[in-house]
């Protein structure tokens, strides 16, 4: 029954949490209506759709409240990572070449792959080189959601052009019929607003008042995770991997798509990488930060959870290399078309047979887990202040 229910709640928490941050995506659409050259995508589209992800490493670190907690948050993080790199980019492509024909290949400024694939990476980097102590701190947190400081006020001085948005003018319909009717369908927006047109005021509220719902819809997603791992007799970081990560990764998919479909694939991409920056950075570290502030510090022992942590951050780390490989080459040749969105799918589903063999089958990927382990500590070592 654990299964059952577990999966049950997942399901509706899903939904809430994807009605939601359509809410939050019109507010931010129209707070960030004059935002170019992708800087809406990685920034608001961006911190949007990722607060799934952060209230769910938040909740995940409460519920355990050790190294698994944070190992699960980890989980969360790097699977809608990964999520967010492969099925976000395959979802736009196949939604405007496949499905509606717009247009024969993805037209995206090689310029900001460039800049938020870098910066993922090197956001990555971070995680594995300077979060790898015996024991986690609020230090390594405020680290983590610094090195977003240091890439938003980046983006300040970095110019783009506007090479990839067509017409990504802002619309908003007012509503219409009773705000009830709307709240009975999840139509956040209208609920709120009513038949009111949007304006700076209502954009805030709206986007508080859909924050907040996220945040009660991802309570329960742990809950159903916790519920899930328990019926299935798998360790919750494992349920975060798959279950939590697809589902916070939702509203980033919509996102993006709908992005897409406007002409804007600037930020259609940028979402998804922005999306991992935010994930990694805040989603990690102002949970991690808040939680030893008040609770003191968490001990990173066990085999087990520091060889999940290890190796998932390695995976994590090649994937964003080779996915914005993929998307600058086709960015640059104009060919980022059908092709390389059904490489991405494929991808992923790797991604998830190597972590169903990792809980079922662990000796028939001993000898990629040792590889990735290595790698890690041969990393880990290169900080200078890392106690052996």
């Amino acid at each position: 029954m654990d299964i059952f229910f577990g999966l049950l709640i997942i399901f509706i928490a899903c939904i809430v949490i994807w009605k939601a941050c359509d809410g939050f995506e019109d507010a931010s659409g129209f707070l960030g209506r004059n935002m170019k050259g992708g800087v809406k995508g990685a920034t608001i589209d961006a911190i949007g759709s990722s607060m799934p992800e952060l209230f769910t490493t938040f909740f995940f670190l409460v519920i355990a409240g050790d190294a698994k907690g944070f190992a699960s948050g980890i989980g969360t993080t790097s699977g809608s990572a990964v999520f967010n790199i492969m099925i976000i980019p395959a979802a736009v492509i196949i939604s405007v070449i496949v499905i509606n024909r717009t247009v024969s290949f993805i037209n995206v400024n090689p310029k900001v792959i460039l800049r938020d694939g870098i910066a993922l990476m090197l956001a990555i980097l971070c995680l594995i080189i300077f979060v790898s102590e015996n024991e986690l701190t609020w230090k390594h947190g405020a680290f983590l959601m610094s090195l977003y400081v240091v890439y938003v006020v980046s983006l300040l001085f970095i110019k783009m052009d506007d090479h990839g948005d067509e017409h990504d003018d802002y619309e908003y319909e007012a509503g219409e019929g009773g705000r009830l009717k709307a709240l009975l369908h999840l139509d956040l927006s209208h609920a709120i607003i009513g038949n009111k047109e949007m304006n700076t005021g209502r954009a805030w509220f709206l986007l508080l008042a859909s924050t907040g719902i996220v945040g009660a819809a991802c309570h329960y997603l742990t809950i159903g995770c916790e519920m899930l791992g328990h019926g299935m007799g798998w360790d919750m970081y494992i349920v975060a991997l798959i279950f939590a990560a697809a589902a916070t990764s939702v509203p980033d998919t919509i996102i993006s798509v709908k992005s897409a479909n406007n002409g804007a694939y600037n930020d259609a991409i940028s979402n998804a990488l922005g999306s991992n920056i935010f994930d990694i950075c805040f989603a990690l570290g102002m949970p991690l930060t808040v939680y030893t502030l008040m609770n003191g510090s968490i001990p990173m022992e066990g085999d087990d959870t520091m060889a999940f942590i290890g190796q998932f951050r390695i995976i994590l780390l090649i994937l964003t290399g080779v996915s914005t490989l993929i998307f600058y080459i086709g960015a640059k040749r104009k060919r980022l078309g059908a092709k390389s969105g059904y490489f991405l799918v494929t991808l992923y589903v790797v991604f998830i047979i190597y972590t169903l063999a990792y809980r079922y089958s662990p000796e028939a990927i001993s000898g990629i887990q040792d590889a990735l382990l290595q790698i890690n500590d041969f990393l880990v070592n290169l900080n200078p202040f890392h106690k052996v």
